[in-house]
C-alpha cells in the first residue's frame, strides 16, 4: 500500500448546506483532510449537478453557497485539491475514453436507472419516460472523477458502493486493453456519519423541507429551533431522549460531559422552551466564528473564485500529463510523433529511440538534454550543483506521470518543438524499459 492514501470527495451543489450536511460531511471531512499521509481531494461536482437540475441560477447560488461553506468550516486549499469540476476539461475527455471501454449492460444495473426505471413502470409508462443520457451515463461521470486522479479511497454510504465498484470495472477494462494505468479505488463506507433529524422528527433533508440551514442569522437560527416538534409533556415531566430530534441534534454538538447533563435534564423534566434555548446556544458556540466567515465570503465572491482556482491549478498539473498519457495509449497521438514500423523479420534498433544526455559545461554545472531519435534537441535541462540531482530528474522524467509539468522550472523548452511532441518521446522511452 502507498506511503500517501488518496481520498476523493465529490460534493453536488444542489441546495444550501444544512446542519446535517455540516455533521454528516463538511465538519468529518474538514478534519480528517488535517491526517497526516493523506492526501486529499475535495470537489464540487457541478457537471453532476446539471443531471437533476435545469436552473442556471440555482446551480451558481449553490456552488458558491457550498464552496464558502466548505472554506468557512476550516478546509484550507492550501493544503488539499479543493476545485470545482467544471474546471478540469480532462475530466468529461476521460468521461468519453472510459465510455468507450464501458458496456451497456454494466449502466443498465446502475440503481439510479433502474429506480427511475421502476417509477415508470409502476406509473405506466415508458420505461425510459423523462430519463437523460446524463442520468444513465452518470456512473461513467463519477469514474472520471475518482479516476483522472487515481484515487485509493472514496468515502461513501453503503447505498453507494456500486459506483465505486463499477469505477472498478472501468478501470479494469481499460487496464486490460491499454496497459496499468489506472488503480483501482476502493470504497470507505462511511457507517458511522451522523444523520441528523429534521424540524419534523425525519431525516433532516431538503426533500421533507425540514432542515436548519448551516448558516442561518441568530435569529433565524433561534426561530427555526424554537419550531422543532415536541411532545406535550410539560416542565417537570421527565421526558425521553430516544426519538426526540432537540435532544439528538444537540448531542451532534455537544461534548460527552454537555450530553450526559442534557440527559439528566430530560430525566428531570426540563421545559422545552429551555432545551430549546440550550441547544440554540450549544450551536450558535460552535458556528458564530463559521458564520462570520461565511458571511464574508459570500459578501466577497472573488475570494471564494481565488481559491477554486488554487485548486483547479493544483488539479489540472495532475490531470492534464496523466490525460497525455491515456491518449497516446488509445492511438490519440502527434503525426509527427510515429515512428514508421520496421519490417516484420527485423528487430526494432536502440537507435530508433530518443535519448537522454547528460554532460557538464565549463560553468561547472551539470546539464541534460532529450534528443529525438533523428537527432533533433527535443528539451533543454538548466544547470544542476551535482549529477545526481540531473540523473534524478531524468528519472523521474522517464518514469512518473505529471514529471514533464513537475519539473517545468528546471527545464528550457525548445522553440518549435510541442509538449505534445517531448510527452509522446517519454512515453516511447517508458514503453522500452518495459
Amino acid at each position: 500500500m502507498p506511503k500517501t492514501i488518496r481520498f476523493l470527495t465529490g460534493i453536488t451543489p444542489s441546495g444550501t448546506p444544512h446542519l446535517g450536511n455540516f455533521v454528516g460531511s463538511i465538519r468529518p471531512s474538514v478534519a480528517a483532510s488535517r491526517n497526516a499521509g493523506v492526501e486529499s481531494f475535495y470537489f464540487l461536482a457541478d457537471y453532476h449537478a446539471l443531471i437533476k437540475c435545469q436552473e442556471p441560477e440555482r446551480v451558481h447560488r449553490s456552488t458558491l453557497e457550498i464552496a464558502a461553506s466548505w472554506l468557512a468550516a476550516g478546509l484550507d486549499p492550501q493544503q488539499v485539491t479543493f476545485y470545482r469540476q467544471s474546471d478540469i476539461p480532462e475530466i468529461p475527455e476521460l468521461h468519453w475514453l472510459l465510455t468507450c471501454v464501458t458496456g451497456k449492460g454494466l449502466l443498465n444495473r446502475a440503481h439510479a436507472y433502474k429506480a427511475a426505471q421502476d417509477k415508470n413502470q409502476e406509473a405506466g409508462r415508458d420505461l425510459d419516460d423523462g430519463v437523460s443520457a446524463g442520468l444513465f451515463m452518470y456512473p461513467v461521470l463519477m469514474a472520471a472523477d475518482i479516476l483522472m486522479f487515481n484515487a485509493h479511497k472514496v468515502p461513501v454510504g453503503r447505498d453507494q458502493i456500486q459506483h465505486i465498484e463499477m469505477a472498478r470495472d472501468m478501470a479494469a477494462s481499460f487496464n486490460h486493453l491499454y496497459g496499468e494505468h489506472f488503480t483501482l479505488p476502493e470504497a470507505a463506507v462511511e457507517d458511522n456519519v451522523a444523520l441528523l433529524l429534521g424540524l419534523d422528527g425525519r431525516k433532516m433533508s431538503k426533500s421533507y423541507d425540514n432542515t436548519i440551514p448551516l448558516f442561518s442569522t441568530r435569529e433565524q437560527l433561534r426561530k427555526l429551533i424554537g419550531s422543532i416538534v415536541t411532545d406535550s409533556r410539560a416542565p417537570g415531566e421527565p421526558k425521553q431522549v430516544e426519538g426526540s430530534a432537540l435532544f439528538q441534534i444537540y448531542q451532534a454538538f455537544a461534548t460527552p460531559e454537555e450530553t450526559a447533563a442534557m440527559r439528566r435534564a430530560y430525566a428531570d423534566g426540563i421545559a422545552w422552551g429551555d432545551a430549546k434555548q440550550m441547544l440554540f446556544e450549544r450551536i450558535d458556540r460552535e458556528i458564530a466564528p463559521m458564520r462570520a466567515r461565511y458571511d464574508d465570503l459570500m459578501a466577497h465572491p472573488e475570494k471564494v473564485e481565488a481559491a477554486l482556482q488554487i485548486g483547479a491549478k493544483r488539479a489540472r498539473a495532475i490531470a492534464a500529463p496523466f490525460l497525455q498519457r491515456l491518449r497516446a495509449a488509445v492511438g490519440l497521438r502527434s503525426l509527427s510523433a510515429v515512428a514508421h514500423p520496421a519490417p516484420a523479420t527485423q528487430k526494432t534498433s536502440k537507435a530508433a529511440l530518443p535519448a537522454f544526455k547528460q554532460y557538464r559545461e565549463a560553468d561547472g554545472k551539470f546539464y541534460f538534454k532529450l534528443v529525438a531519435a533523428d537527432g533533433r534537441l527535443l528539451l533543454q535541462s538548466t544547470g544542476f550543483d551535482a549529477p545526481r540531482d540531473a540523473g534524478q530528474s531524468i528519472a523521474r522524467l522517464q518514469k512518473e506521470a505529471g514529471a514533464l509539468q513537475a519539473l517545468a522550472p528546471l527545464l528550457t523548452p525548445v522553440d518549435g518543438v510541442p509538449a505534445s511532441e517531448v510527452e509522446a518521446a517519454l512515453l516511447a522511452l517508458a514503453a522500452a524499459q518495459e
